[in-house]
């Protein structure tokens, strides 16, 4: 079921305190209300709930703890928090001064997901009425196209390999009457897309690159997601502990997949393209080697010093593709390099650009939003470290220095001929549950990206 507020007449009113607030509130109820919350030690810490009971012992009203404002700072939904401490019910903000209703209305929302296509899990028993002044509308939206993200990312290779990755993108253009073309396979090397074959060829399903169009006005806005549905690391094999989580190595997919929903629903005046390269870095006698050279889509060519660096090489002949339509606004993302791990942990979604005017409506938005991002640099002395003797490009540069903005650069290489250009080297996992943030795939950029477009282009 899609995300949605609460409707009912009888929600439970829903106290929003923070702790110098306690005494004030329970001052001004009824004797047994007041005595209830002294001695139910109530002080309204982040995460803390109270349910308050009417004289048949049903509960009438709850409490939400709001702490401190240090502590808030810590949270980037607060107020979920508090739900695992609630009874099940429905809620609806009575009183209480939220930093961000709208943050934390999405925030409620995105604690309803459940993944449930493997094993059974209880529903969201705890939901929220819409609070006044805010989109609820919009906020419903964004949470819909979030849920899609972590589904795609949540499901494993078995039953989300490049076929079925096409399926998700095939039912997305049915559901916006978006045009949808796939070259598969052979067909690859036919259309010069020869990096994606070359990394994709010894899979169990054929590679492919899905190109999604959508909108006849507007500014040209491109997406590029990184469709890599399991990374053994191919012949330069990673090892078990590396190889856990290589399921989410399309986050980049599923995040620009969720991204496009979210403009296609709001109905954004631009002319949306999306393209996947969708592929299984595989282990088998098509296996492309180390040492190989190949040649990409451009004509330049990479020498291959580990074929465990393949998301580059996809994502480059997808965005040289994309670049000859001269987009307003080109974007990659992709679960890139444990570089920009290193550099700034999983909660945070590490960009490159160097167009100030987009650098700095999506840092604002970013904070308004509660989707954090965080520039890298372009670092230009560093481009000879992609430069090898024998090839134009090296695919993994030696030394281990900089691999995140070795990347970026590399990818740089093939974006001539696009306006502006952005590329977020993304985690897409969240490794343990957080308020409204479950275990699991997880939408990094998108919102904030979604912000950042009437600025950025005029919309």
């Amino acid at each position: 079921m899609p995300p949605r507020f609460a409707t009912t007449d009888d929600a439970l009113p829903l106290h929003v305190l923070t702790p110098e607030e306690v005494d004030g509130w329970a001052d001004a109820q009824t004797p047994q209300v007041a005595a209830w919350v002294k001695a139910s030690g109530f002080k309204a810490a982040l995460g803390t709930a109270l349910m308050i009971p009417g004289a048949d012992g049903a509960p009438v009203a709850a409490l939400a703890g709001y702490g401190t404002p240090a502590q808030r700072a810590r949270q980037r939904f607060p107020l979920a928090g508090a739900i695992p401490a609630l009874a099940p019910a429905s809620y609806t903000i009575a009183s209480g001064t939220l930093d961000n209703p709208a943050t934390e209305a999405l925030g409620w929302l995105f604690s309803t997901y459940r993944f449930t296509r493997y094993k059974d899990a209880p529903g969201a028993d705890r939901l929220l009425t819409a609070p006044e002044g805010i989109d609820a509308t919009r906020l419903e939206t964004l949470a819909e196209a979030e849920f899609l993200t972590r589904d795609l990312v949540n499901i494993p290779a078995q039953d989300m390999g490049p076929e079925t990755l096409e399926q998700a993108a095939r039912d997305l253009a049915a559901r916006f009457d978006a045009s949808i073309e796939v070259t598969t396979g052979d067909a690859l090397l036919d259309n010069n897309f020869p990096m994606i074959h070359a990394v994709g060829r010894a899979g169990p399903q054929a590679p492919r690159l899905i190109d999604l169009r959508w909108g006849i006005e507007g500014p040209k806005l491109t997406l590029v997601g990184k469709g890599v549905c399991f990374d053994t690391g191919g012949l330069n094999l990673k090892p078990g502990s590396s190889m856990g989580l290589m399921k989410k190595d399309m986050g980049g997919a599923a995040n620009t997949l969720g991204l496009a929903q979210m403009i296609m629903a709001l109905g954004l005046k631009v002319q949306l393209r999306l393209l996947i390269p969708a592929v299984e870095n595989s282990v088998s006698s098509p296996s492309f080697r180390p040492g190989d050279v190949l040649t990409s889509r451009l004509g330049k060519t990479v020498e291959i010093n580990n074929t465990d660096a393949e998301g580059r090489l996809v994502l480059a002949d997808a965005l040289a593709l994309g670049a000859e339509d001269a987009p307003d606004l080109m974007l990659s993302m992709a679960t890139l390099t444990g570089a920009a791990r290193v550099a700034v942990g999983p909660d945070l979604a590490p960009f490159y650009c160097d167009d100030d005017t987009f650098v700095d409506a999506l840092t604002r938005a970013a904070t308004e939003q509660a989707d954090p991002v965080w520039r890298m640099p372009f670092h230009e002395p560093y481009e000879t470290m992609i430069e090898p003797d024998i090839a134009d490009l090296d695919n993994a540069p030696s030394g281990g220095f900089a691999g995140s903005i070795t990347a970026a650069l590399f990818l740089r290489r093939f974006t001539e001929g696009a306006q502006r250009y952005a590329h977020f080297d993304i985690y897409s996992w969240q490794p343990a549950a957080a308020p409204g943030r479950s275990k699991g795939g997880l939408g990094q950029g998108p919102r904030a990206i979604l912000a950042a477009l009437p600025e950025v282009l005029g919309l």
